[in-house]
């Protein structure tokens, strides 16, 4: 289908793409990668009259490292995660993650910002935010202020975005020099959402998880960190009555909905798998 008719602006700066949307209020829509917000349109299942271009912003595509965190500006495609030295060196599991969404094209265009800031379970990248202990950078007409990622994500596309907000960057710590980390997918075809995945970072000590975090996409209706999982998983080998007992605990937070991926059971079932899974090879990985 094609969409409705609107009006198009390409702002040049932060400042002016939060004006635009502040005086065209609820009418108007930010526009990243557009693979969320586009089809919608062509569905008429979303029709602004105003869509306003965040491409046009130079400072909004930078990935860089600030002490001891990676910046990350929410422009910044998936691409252009997969091609950093900085993302390689720090934080592999992004990469790793970014591997999974979808395909070439769309990884060309799909923007870290868009995946994280639109409140979709489907998307792959905010459990992943939530396992890092990232916080996002929001910029709007009150002004700037940053937000956990354990804090922003209320519902299906609801978010802790304010009218008028944009996320502008993505601030994530440095994780532990020699952490294991994983992220497994199960998905029906190429380009596809999750029917399951969990993101796992870890540290080992005497071959033993010292450290753990646990997130899992597309299992709710939010993103979900799974705190007692991991807390099983601390102290442990990793020993298959251990892991049986943590994949036990994130099936229990978990509340998917039955769809054409399968009914709930089954993917409760497999997103204990990919925890599974995840743990194992994060703590292979972990030196």
């Amino acid at each position: 289908m094609i969409p409705g008719p609107f009006s198009y602006h390409r702002p040049t700066s932060i400042a002016d793409a939060v004006k635009l949307l502040a005086d065209l209020g609820d009418d108007a829509r930010a526009l990243a990668g557009g693979h969320s917000l586009i089809p919608m349109m062509k569905l008429r299942l979303a029709t602004p009259e105003h869509l306003v271009d965040l491409h046009g912003i130079d400072g909004l595509t930078g990935i860089r490292r600030d002490g001891d965190r990676i910046l990350i500006g929410a422009m910044a495609t998936q691409h252009q995660l997969l091609a950093s030295d900085e993302i390689t060196r720090a934080l592999p599991i992004l990469q790793e993650t970014a591997l999974l969404i979808a395909d070439p094209q769309v990884r060309y265009m799909g923007t870290i910002g868009g995946n994280v800031a639109n409140g979709d379970p489907g998307n792959d990248m905010p459990a992943l935010m939530l396992v890092l202990g990232a916080s996002y950078r929001l910029e709007g007409a009150a002004g700037s202020r940053e937000v956990a990622a354990s804090e922003f994500y209320q519902g299906a596309y609801f978010t802790a975005l304010e009218p008028g907000e944009i996320l502008t960057s993505i601030s994530i710590p440095v994780p532990t020099a020699g952490h294991g980390y994983a992220y497994e997918k199960l998905k029906r075809k190429v380009g596809d959402y999750a029917t399951a995945a969990a993101a796992v970072v870890l540290t080992m000590d005497g071959g033993r998880v010292a450290t753990c975090s646990i997130g899992l996409t597309n299992l709710h209706e939010t993103p979900l960190l799974a705190t007692e999982a991991a807390q099983i998983a601390i102290g442990s080998s990793l020993d298959a009555a251990t892991l049986k007992r943590v994949a036990a605990a994130a099936e229990a937070i978990m509340a998917p909905a039955a769809d054409a991926r399968g009914p709930v059971e089954y993917r409760k079932h497999v997103g204990g798998i990919m925890v599974t899974r995840a743990l194992t090879r994060a703590a292979a990985r972990a030196g």
